[in-house]
């Protein structure tokens, strides 16, 4: 793959969010319409009770050649979780996915937990307004953790091939204390699951779809996936599980992995085909990479550095 980096093409902080919320705008997702582009982000607003983050699902709808914005939400698209449900305190990221007249939404809900910090699952919700604002199916997730999969299930990415729903989400391997002053980090790999019906889902239970490349704490997340003619094109994040939020050299980065079957998976993070740019907003990581179709050319949606607190960029897949 060879992306053409187009740039930064949303920056949060220009622009009125939701209420509270004044930055972040992670993990961009694309709904293509037929004369515009709806590009689903999550935000972050300061919990009010102990100034924690709460993260929120918002969009910006964008013209086709993502040069101009058409307009920006400023109601969240989906409700967070009641107290004690698995989204309680954020939605972070949210795929969509078009079902006949519905569009699907698999969330990545979150809650805070006190010996480590995060505990996550995927929710299902379903969107009757073409994608305004989406209705959970209940309060329960639809793909969490399990008996060989014990920790984290998150980022889910849906896609429908030859009548059967493919799910491609993280799930966490486990937290690991890797100095004596710090909290533990999460260790996260790739896994699949199928469906029918794209509701109720059966794993591919505890099996890691993408091999290791730095060492076996490698974290991996957000998969993203196109067919180009007879093969099937993956995208993802990587980086080391400890000193990676202020160590450029340990941060997230792009990486690659193609596959004739939808089954089995070869890894080359050299034909990935984008980098971290010098000096730029994107020159530290590239990280939350979604592939999308529009008006017949590939595109990728990105965060840069900070993990898209300023914002996201756009790169078009070269002939």
């Amino acid at each position: 793959m060879k992306w053409n980096k187009l740039g930064k093409i949303f920056d949060p902080t220009e622009h009125q969010l939701l209420k509270d919320c004044e930055d972040y705008a992670q993990s961009p997702q694309a709904l293509v319409f037929d004369d515009f582009v709806r590009i689903y982000f999550s935000t972050r607003q300061r919990d009010p009770v102990n100034g924690k983050y709460l993260s929120h699902i918002a969009y910006v709808d964008m013209t086709k050649d993502f040069k101009n914005i058409i307009s920006v939400s400023n109601e969240t698209v989906i409700e967070l979780g009641e107290l004690g449900c698995f989204d309680e305190h954020g939605i972070f990221p949210i795929n969509v996915l078009r079902h006949g007249d519905k569009v699907y939404a698999y969330t990545c809900g979150w809650s805070r937990r006190s010996s480590v910090s995060v505990d996550t699952s995927v929710g299902f919700a379903v969107s009757h307004n073409s994608g305004l604002t989406f209705e959970k199916l209940g309060n329960g997730p639809a793909l969490t953790s399990s008996l060989n999969e014990p920790f984290l299930v998150g980022d889910a990415f849906v896609k429908k091939y030859d009548g059967l729903f493919h799910m491609w989400y993280m799930f966490g391997t486990g937290w690991k204390q890797f100095s004596e002053n710090q909290m533990p980090e999460r260790i996260y790999k790739i896994g699949h699951a199928t469906s029918a019906d794209g509701i109720n889902w059966d794993k591919e239970e505890g099996r890691q779809i993408i091999s290791d490349k730095l060492n076996v704490d490698e974290s991996m997340a957000l998969p993203t996936v196109i067919k180009i003619e007879n093969r099937y094109h993956m995208l993802f994040c990587y980086r080391e599980s400890s000193d990676f939020r202020r160590n450029k050299n340990r941060g997230y980065r792009i990486g690659y992995a193609y596959s004739d079957d939808l089954k089995n998976w070869n890894r080359d993070d050299r034909q990935a085909g984008i980098d971290v740019s010098e000096g730029e907003w994107d020159s530290n990581m590239l990280c939350y990479p979604h592939m999308f179709e529009c008006e017949s050319n590939v595109y990728l949606l990105y965060n840069g550095n900070q993990f898209g607190r300023l914002g996201f960029g756009i790169a078009e897949l070269g002939q």
